[in-house]
């Protein structure tokens, strides 16, 4: 999977550059991560990138000649990259998207400043709009960083175990369980005995109804919008009537 970035801050992605497994997976060439400076595309001494908007609304817009020069730059390295715009006023980023992403081979993340885009731009090169929550951000660097950390997770290799990707909250559509490790006693508090058990079909069935219960007391919602087998009903109704 190839990322490319267009963004004022290019030095806020180092980290992404430098820790964690997203750096192994780049390291490793499973994952590419491209970066241009906006301001590398603007022909005055100044490298003037934004200007006041039109209709006197307080703040400043980016320009859209040195971004729409940015994307062409972008989308020839890429090779047609589904082209993003991390915006408010975009649809949320959820699981869901992350599997859809999975689908390119390249993703370009466009990082907005200040109060936005020039909209001529964004109706002529970006393909889909993202908001990663109803909050407000100095601007789309740190959304582009979680969209490309959630991708590249989901993506096979980047991961020391496949599995620790398919138990991940929201993974299945709900949340995880409690998990336990050493020691077995800590504060008095010990670990679940059929976890101790080496029944890995009552600890299969313990995990999953754990996980329909944390989601029905923190994400309601997503029980919601799951297609839950009878032995998931039978397990959730146990848990509310207790």
């Amino acid at each position: 999977m190839n990322f490319g970035v267009i963004t004022l801050f290019p030095e806020m992605f180092s980290s992404l550059l430098q820790c964690g497994v997203l750096s192994k997976a780049i390291n490793s060439n499973i994952v590419s991560l491209h970066l241009w400076n906006l301001r590398d595309f603007t022909e005055d001494k100044h490298q003037t990138v934004d200007d006041r908007p039109y209709g006197g609304e307080a703040g400043m817009v980016l320009k859209p000649d040195p971004l729409s020069a940015a994307i062409v730059a972008a989308k020839h390295k890429l090779h047609n990259p589904l082209v993003v715009y991390l915006s408010p006023q975009g649809s949320v980023f959820k699981q869901s998207k992350v599997a859809s992403f999975l689908h390119y081979d390249s993703i370009l993340l466009i990082c907005g400043r200040y109060e936005g885009v020039d909209e001529r731009v964004i109706k002529k090169y970006v393909d889909l709009q993202l908001s990663v929550g109803d909050y407000v951000l100095s601007g789309g660097e740190l959304p582009a960083m979680v969209v490309i950390d959630a991708v590249s997770r989901a993506i096979p290799g980047v991961l020391g175990k496949s599995k620790s990707y398919i138990n991940d909250s929201l993974a299945t559509g709900l949340l995880k369980g409690p998990v336990y490790t050493r020691p077995r006693v800590f504060s008095g508090l010990g670990v679940p005995e059929v976890l101790l058990s080496g029944n890995h079909q009552d600890i299969k069935r313990w995990r999953r109804q754990k996980s329909l219960e944390s989601t029905l007391l923190n994400r309601p919602d997503l029980l919601e919008q799951q297609d839950l087998s009878q032995s998931d009903k039978i397990l959730l109704n146990q848990i509310k009537n207790k």
